[in-house]
């Protein structure tokens, strides 16, 4: 495994990551190391107890703006306008409440540590990083945050206090995306819920295809609003 230099920016090449995905360790996640690294297809996802673990996984889920879907169930949801959605507007909070204890982590997000959180924020304040919220009655009930690149959205973690309500920040994301003529939403790894919504898998390869293709689209910085054509259909 590789030991990043604390000065030096660069990345190994990705095709000396474990086949697991681990690529390399080390380093810090100031703005510019992350962004290298988001720009070469890397991300960082570690442990309170770990050193910082940068990974590149094969294959990698992704989810196709065209691609989306929503089934019967959410898009009476979508159609009966039981969520309002904001974009950057709590970013801090969304990242807290993705890193709350739930079911299949009942100790909390643990990769979203103290440093993970300062360091998305600073994204944040610098236009990259964004939030997608939903909220009832003026209470956040659900979301998602993530790093934009050009033509690329990068998912990091969602959260749900309420039904849908992660499913529903998320089909506003996609809508808005493609009417911005965004090219991919990296997902990371497959789960179950990503799949319901059109999330698949492709090779790491054609990854760094989409993600090159991506990266040449014009960069549309923060803070976003949501436009109200993209709303519910």
């Amino acid at each position: 495994m590789f030991v990043l230099s604390p000065t030096d920016l660069r990345f190994p090449p990705i095709d000396f990551a474990s086949p697991e995905g681990l690529l390399a360790m080390g380093g810090d996640l100031r703005a510019e190391r992350l962004l290298e690294a988001y720009r070469h297809g890397i991300f960082p996802w570690y442990n309170e107890d770990q050193p910082i673990l940068w990974w590149s996984p094969d294959p990698r889920a992704v989810l196709f703006p065209g691609k989306l879907k929503v089934s019967r169930s959410l898009g009476k949801t979508l159609r009966r306008g039981a969520f309002e959605v904001r974009f950057d507007t709590r970013f801090s909070e969304v990242m807290q409440a993705c890193a709350a204890p739930r079911k299949q982590y009942p100790r909390g997000g643990t990769w979203i540590t103290r440093e993970m959180l300062d360091a998305y924020v600073h994204l944040h304040e610098l236009g990259y990083g964004h939030s997608v919220e939903t909220w009832r009655d003026d209470v956040l009930v659900g979301g998602l945050y993530g790093v934009a690149l050009n033509g690329i959205f990068f998912g990091e973690s969602m959260f749900s206090h309420a039904t849908d309500a992660s499913k529903v920040a998320l089909v506003h994301l996609v809508r808005q995306l493609e009417r911005w003529d965004f090219r991919l939403i990296d997902c990371q790894l497959p789960s179950q819920h990503l799949s319901s919504l059109g999330a698949e898998e492709i090779r790491r390869r054609d990854f760094l295809d989409h993600l090159s293709d991506a990266l040449a689209c014009p960069h549309r910085p923060g803070p976003w609003r949501l436009e109200p054509t993209t709303a519910a259909e």
